[in-house]
């Protein structure tokens, strides 16, 4: 628990990755109130409304799979709201989430609507894949998030899950988009409750931007309005290039890349690159 004296004293240049690696997506407690923002049809900011997310899984089932039943894996599926659409469309679904939350939450809605979908609670750093996929998803900004050689250790390993011509399906952020999450102003709120809290609170945000690793460092202090105790939650996110991406995906063992504009809901913030396995 830290004082707030050390939050004036905070570090103001911070390394990635380094006094705070990533929000505890593992823990129950913050699974919980994530899984309320995934559901949440009020904002896009940790899923997207279910208007969006409708018209990408078309995409998906029109352009990337051509109306033919798949094998697909969804890497950071969240609650399964990609995969029990495609599901009901007559694929064959996989997910793999580090939310203990998210995981039960979509196991109970593959159970009430009928479908079978084989949910994995795990780290993708630390699981292993399940081959012979048509289609594996990795989208939203996931990939950013990680370290580049953990990145890198994970497009490998989907690669190698990919059936001779599956595809990999890579929504990620824009370099501008992570440079601009460093740069952002320090803002507070007060909140009774929140992502963060059930309890009270006002947070603090600030963040950095790391000029050499091309990295944003976000920080959530969160000060308890009772006891004015506070707890520091961050993250990292690393920023590439267009070119960097492909040299990722080209690194770990994909033949043909493909950026697509046409995916659905598409914003400046984001890229989408397709990537196909080879024979």
């Amino acid at each position: 628990m830290l004082k707030l004296i050390d939050i004036v004293r905070r570090d103001p240049t911070p390394q990635p990755w380094g006094e705070v690696h990533k929000i505890p997506w593992d823990d129950p407690e913050f699974s919980r109130r994530m899984l309320a923002e995934h559901l949440s049809q009020a904002h896009d900011a940790a899923s997207r409304r279910a208007e969006t997310i409708d018209r990408q899984v078309d995409w998906i089932d029109a352009e990337l799979l051509e109306r033919r039943p798949a094998r697909i894996l969804d890497l950071g599926c969240g609650p399964g709201l990609y995969l029990s659409r495609l599901a009901g469309l007559g694929h064959q679904s996989a997910g793999i989430d580090f939310g203990p939350a998210s995981i039960e939450h979509a196991r109970g809605e593959a159970e009430r609507l009928g479908l079978r979908i084989d949910y994995t609670l795990g780290d993708l750093r630390a699981t292993g894949f399940p081959g012979g996929q048509d289609l594996i998803m990795l989208i939203f900004g996931e990939l950013n998030v990680f370290i580049r050689d953990e990145a890198l250790d994970i497009l490998t390993r989907a690669r190698q899950a990919l059936r001779p011509g599956g595809r990999m399906l890579l929504e990620v952020h824009t370099f501008d988009a992570v440079r601009q999450m460093g740069q952002a102003l320090p803002t507070w709120r007060a909140a009774e409750r929140g992502l963060f809290s059930d309890r009270p609170h006002i947070r603090l945000d600030d963040a950095y931007w790391d000029t050499s690793a091309c990295a944003a460092v976000i920080r959530h202090y969160i000060i308890d309005a009772e006891t004015a105790g506070a707890t520091l939650y961050g993250s990292s996110v690393q920023a590439y290039e267009r070119e960097e991406y492909e040299s990722l995906l080209e690194t770990a063992g994909f033949e043909y890349l493909e950026w697509r504009e046409d995916w659905p809901g598409l914003s400046d913030d984001f890229l989408v690159l397709v990537g196909a396995a080879g024979s």
